[in-house]
């Protein structure tokens, strides 16, 4: 007896032992398999934040990619039918007029209290002849801008400054369109007598501020760290959710060129976006040249070199004016306008300038029909950025916008009487980059990793759920089988039979007297063949009564 419970002791703890080796491997896969994503992204933090010595560090401050910058011209062709209301503007596009850029940051300062790092944005342009479709002496034809965002200006001022603003406008001797060479509408700059009076007439006061000396859209730009501000964003040393997410700009956390949240600065700085992205949502793009965030939502899911990921775009919501979208009315600005454009004046020291996607992409009709020359379509005009979902690379990005100038007829400024209220198309820039095939080999290790773990963690779940079902299944299952045999079983021939006792010699012959034969049926072969014979066992019978002596 106490081997035999010695042995079941042993079976069971060997059951036992079974049974929670399976609990604890089924629970480990369930878990892995429900965190994996966010183990890796925790991991993955760990190497990617931010910091002066990560290995994410000097690809940050200088990008590795090639960039380029391409630009269009809108030639005015007919600048002398303005004021005929019957005549559109006819435009003609020029370009693109390409240029390399080899971006750089400068002035950077960590800021680990509230894990943060502040920079100013340096960038030197180079003229690239081959990828270019024009010259930079090609001579272009353009709205006056100079012209125009003095009237502006003096819109909102009283009737007596506005007079001189308009007698300086004739005493000088200002067109309506200037053509200037491609080098000086962009980089180089033209002087303008309109420039150099603002700048020397204090009758105007803190009212004009006129911060060039030149005129270009993209002057004192080139090799200068100035004009787009101090960036200040999250290194994702705490979370890295936030990682490149701007905290501040020009350390403020309000631009306060827009109402209530449409002025907070945030949204991505461009270099990094949150990783773990789901289908269906939307990021955020920070643009210091129009001083606000540019949402950009999903759209499709794509393949770029072999990796699969989001494209978000920008769409309708990200230039509605509250005409579409009500919660877009604080980025009106004092001009609510129909979806389409994004009015920047604010942002741009005054000038009526509202940006827009390539021709008007994605807005209301009524700006595509003010001028000739206008071919919206998504291939050439769209704006968007592809992600990696797992961790928010870039794969390839086509940043795209549209700089335009409101005309309109100002009171007193006899040099804009007449004229048509028209979103002017003036200039157009496309920055699109794509992801490398050697970097993009090395990132599709990012899902195989992912899948891999998932898979693992599926197998070791399996195999957990087996060991810990393996005795309670076997038990049910021998249990099932007792089950299924027959119960009831035939029954056995008794053996306790009573026994036939002998005949006597003189039965035999009375039944002979009587003429029963000895062979009688009851006394045949067969009928006895199924009785035991237990002789001796009980006394024989005796004779009738009638059969006595």
């Amino acid at each position: 007896m106490p081997q035999t419970n010695t042995k079941l002791h042993r079976i069971c703890n060997w059951k036992l032992c079974i049974g929670g080796a399976g609990f604890l491997l089924a629970l480990f896969g369930l878990l892995c398999g429900m965190f994996w994503a966010d183990l890796f992204t925790y991991g993955m933090g760990k190497e990617i934040a931010l910091r002066p010595n990560s290995r994410v560090y000097e690809s940050w401050k200088v990008p590795p990619l090639d960039l380029n910058l391409d630009i269009y011209f809108f030639n005015w062709t007919n600048p002398e039918d303005f004021k005929n209301q019957s005549i559109k503007p006819i435009l003609q596009q020029l370009g693109p007029y390409r240029f390399s850029e080899k971006p750089d940051k400068v002035d950077i300062k960590w800021h680990p209290e509230n894990y943060t790092v502040s920079y100013r944005k340096k960038s030197i342009f180079y003229f690239d002849a081959e990828g270019s479709n024009g010259s930079l002496d090609d001579q272009i034809t353009i709205l006056n801008a100079v012209a125009l965002s003095a009237s502006a200006k003096a819109k909102q001022w009283d009737a007596l400054k506005r007079n001189m603003v308009d007698i300086s406008l004739k005493m000088y001797d200002q067109p309506m369109a200037v053509t200037k060479s491609a080098d000086e509408l962009l980089f180089t700059g033209y002087q303008d007598d309109m420039i150099d009076i603002a700048r020397a007439a204090p009758i105007f006061g803190d009212e004009v501020q006129v911060p060039f000396d030149r005129f270009g859209w993209f002057y004192t730009r080139n090799g200068s760290a100035d004009l787009t501000g101090t960036f200040n964003v999250n290194t994702g040393v705490d979370d890295i959710h936030k990682i490149g997410q701007m905290h501040s700009w020009n350390f403020k956390t309000h631009t306060g060129f827009s109402e209530s949240y449409c002025g907070m600065v945030n949204g991505s700085a461009g270099e990094f976006f949150p990783p773990n992205l789901k289908v269906g949502g939307s990021i955020s793009l920070f643009s210091p040249d129009m001083c606000r965030s540019i949402p950009l939502d999903y759209t499709e899911t794509v393949v770029v070199e072999g990796i699969t990921g989001f494209k978000y775009s920008g769409g309708a919501r990200s230039v509605d004016n509250g005409t579409l979208y009500p919660e877009n009315k604080c980025f009106c600005g004092g001009e609510c306008v129909a979806s389409g454009v994004m009015n920047v004046s604010a942002c741009r020291f005054g000038s009526p300038v509202f940006m827009s996607y390539p021709h008007f992409y994605n807005a209301d009709p009524l700006y595509v029909n003010q001028a000739e020359g206008l071919k919206p379509n998504q291939k050439d005009h769209e704006f968007y950025m592809i992600l990696e979902p797992n961790t928010g690379v870039a794969l390839e990005v086509a940043a795209r916008f549209q700089v335009n100038m409101l005309v309109e007829p100002i009171n007193h400024m006899s040099f804009y009487e007449g004229v048509p209220r028209t979103f002017f198309p003036l200039i157009w820039f496309e920055q699109k980059v794509r992801i490398s095939p050697e970097f993009a080999e090395e990132l599709s290790a990012v899902p195989r990793i992912l899948t891999i773990g998932h898979i693992v963690a599926g197998v070791t779940f399996a195999f957990g759920l087996i060991l810990l079902c393996w005795h309670p299944a076997g038990y049910l299952i021998s249990k099932w089988r007792g089950d299924l045999k027959p119960t009831s079983k035939k029954p056995k021939a008794s053996s306790k039979v009573a026994p036939i006792p002998e005949l006597s010699a003189s039965y035999k012959k009375a039944c002979e007297a009587e003429g029963q034969p000895e062979g009688s049926p009851l006394l045949t072969k067969p009928y006895l063949s199924n009785v035991k014979i237990v002789p001796n066992k009980q006394p024989a019978l005796e004779k009738p009564s009638e059969y006595k002596s």
